[in-house]
């Protein structure tokens, strides 16, 4: 499922709206947000469930978001001292609520020694668990300042990066917004990039209306399909001007599709001279198995796809970034005996196709 627009992050249900589901649902519909990311769980234990009562309130804030047309994401703070524990204890709550998408918090902990091995555990069962659930990285903003951090092994089985882009003790949003995507951009494996910015304050510093103004305005000059802040319960209380600044901005919902569009219809359409039909003349086609130039090579490697490696493929567009010269998008591929998940890059000269990274085939 794309994830596309604004969102915000809710911490405690109790501190929104008096916990009341139908009026976040429509506190959220008022403010244009596309999508809400609830806190589900934190380590082993379940989040958002009174421990007197044994109400679990997130159940009721799902139905009325989705019954409002708005995206309800769950996230998870997780420590790594029992990564089998966790992904189990996340996984099926994520299930058993029907979330749209899953977000992993993964912070300092995971900076120890050692943790990349528990981090390819974790997320290796949680992929598991979650099989046809978008799952979302949601850790450090600059990878270069952690380099501690098992970013390759999180990355590897996630479909987005969501860094934590937040400007504390400064007021220049836009530009660390813009060294995190170039950072992200950068690092292997990529993952579309999604941004949540700063929506509260410390002791010694605030996030303005005019921080979160530049952060939107940079976000979508960069093409970024969606951005959130954290969090609901903070800003609605003692930042209402920030939310104010959040709703009125008119965030752009539309993937920067184009030549991407372009090129999954030609895919789903097994049409090879379609498909080469929208690469330079001497254009190189890169995958795992070799490098091919040219429109003609390029054809006959589509056609061999079509026909022979994988008839019947269909592919679904699932994430786009990228701006000017160069694309970055995540697919799914579906064929009567697999299903597989896939990363590409374009590169592009006068609108067309003059390189191409592909994870296809």
């Amino acid at each position: 499922m794309n994830l596309t627009g604004k969102g915000f992050f809710i911490w405690k249900i109790r501190d929104c709206e008096g916990g009341n589901a139908s009026s976040i649902a429509s506190s959220a519909a008022d403010a244009g947000l596309s999508h809400v990311l609830i806190k589900i769980a934190d380590g082993m234990n379940q989040y958002n469930v009174d421990s007197t009562t044994g109400t679990d309130y997130v159940p009721a804030v799902v139905e009325a978001l989705h019954a409002a047309g708005i995206q309800a994401w769950g996230w998870h703070y997780v420590y790594g001292s029992d990564p089998d524990g966790e992904a189990w204890a996340g996984g099926r709550r994520a299930r058993s609520l029907g979330l749209d998408g899953y977000v992993i918090d993964a912070e300092m902990e995971y900076k120890a020694s050692g943790m990349d091995a528990a981090a390819r555990r974790y997320i290796s069962d949680l992929r598991g668990y979650l099989s046809g659930i978008p799952i979302a990285l949601c850790s450090f903003r600059f990878p270069t300042y952690h380099s501690e951090f098992p970013w390759e092994d999180f990355l590897n089985k996630s479909d987005y990066n969501m860094p934590q882009v937040y400007w504390e003790q400064a007021h220049n949003a836009g530009a660390q917004l813009q060294r995190s995507f170039r950072e992200f951009t950068a690092i292997s494996p990529y993952r579309p990039y999604l941004a949540t910015g700063a929506a509260y304050s410390t002791k010694t510093w605030a996030s303005t209306a005019a921080d979160v103004n530049e952060f939107l305005t940079t976000a979508a000059a960069l093409n970024i399909p969606a951005v959130n802040f954290f969090s609901w319960d903070y800003c609605r209380k003692y930042l209402p001007e920030i939310w104010n600044a959040v709703a009125i901005f008119p965030y752009p919902t539309d993937q920067p599709v184009g030549i991407v569009q372009k090129l999954i219809n030609a895919l789903n359409a097994h049409d090879a001279g379609m498909a080469s039909g929208l690469y330079t003349e001497d254009a190189v086609h890169i995958t795992a198995e070799q490098t091919i130039q040219g429109r003609d090579s390029i054809r006959d490697w589509y056609s061999t796809l079509f026909t022979k490696r994988q008839p019947g493929i269909s592919f679904t567009l699932t994430a786009i970034t990228g701006k000017e010269f160069s694309r970055n998008f995540s697919w799914v591929s579906s064929t009567s005996t697999s299903n597989r998940k896939g990363t590409d890059t374009l590169g592009l000269i006068d609108g067309a196709i003059s390189y191409h990274y592909s994870s296809i085939g």
